[in-house]
């Protein structure tokens, strides 16, 4: 039976989540369905990832909002970064997190999305400092570097954001933090707008992704709908910017 490409990731996502929740290897929150997926270890792939020469030449690190990375986001801090983190479907930008601005037993709190807020400060990408290294959840992730997200979107259009801005490059080194179960040996077939994975840690491993490098050159604006657009303001404002070198109007 031939299967769509769609109905294919919508399926290995959802076998993995399966598989997580029948281990027991989810870690709350629980089920791991329709997230980007806690897991046991998300501490010790997050010490792991901090060893790595990559994160040590970092200064400025984006990192997701999830779960699973709230304590590569802490690590950020005590290692003397600057931490930059999406809001939750981006729908209030970014926020910049200077762990000089914040007291050192603060860090755990600041990890956190309420914290973040707290402690943090909302700002446009033109104000952003440029981004050394870029830390993304999964579901699922390829040997050959593909992943796949909970289907949504956001991390593809944070990167995509940040580089309409020029705060990233396509050069720029990203990996993901998942748990063993979540690494497959086999490809998955992207969408145009899907960027691949340089590394990827693990509990127990640490993996050179071997396969071909995939980045966007910024927004494929031809692959979003206008309700995506005005539900995140940054990409309203870029739209609209960019509709102004045309000499139009609306983007509607």
């Amino acid at each position: 039976m031939v299967v769509d490409k769609k109905s294919f990731r919508e399926e290995l996502r959802r076998r993995i989540w399966d598989l997580m929740e029948e281990r027991n290897i989810a870690a709350f929150p629980r089920p791991p369905h329709g997230r980007i997926p806690n897991f046991i270890g998300a501490e010790v792939a997050a010490a792991r990832l901090a060893s790595l020469d990559l994160f040590g030449r970092a200064k400025v690190v984006k990192v997701n909002p999830d779960s699973p990375q709230r304590r590569v986001r802490e690590l950020v801090l005590r290692s003397g970064k600057l931490l930059i983190m999406p809001t939750p479907r981006i729908s209030r930008g970014f926020l910049l997190l200077d762990p000089r601005k914040i007291p050192s037993w603060l860090y755990g709190e600041a990890s956190t999305i309420s914290g973040a807020f707290r402690l943090g400060r909302a700002t446009h990408p033109e104000e952003l400092p440029e981004v050394d290294l870029i830390v993304a959840g999964s579901v699922v992730v390829s040997l050959f570097g593909e992943r796949l997200g909970k289907g949504e979107g956001y991390s593809e259009l944070e990167y995509g954001i940040l580089v309409e801005y020029g705060k990233a490059s396509v050069d720029i080194p990203i990996v993901t933090t998942v748990h063993d179960v979540q690494v497959v040996d086999f490809h998955i077939d992207l969408e145009p707008w899907d960027f691949t994975v340089d590394y990827i840690i693990t509990p127990t491993r640490t993996v050179k992704c071997e396969g071909e490098k995939r980045r966007p050159r910024g927004i494929l604006w031809d692959h979003l709908d206008n309700d995506k657009i005005s539900s995140i303001p940054l990409l309203k404002e870029l739209a609209e910017r960019r509709l102004q070198d045309f000499n139009l109007t609306s983007y509607e």
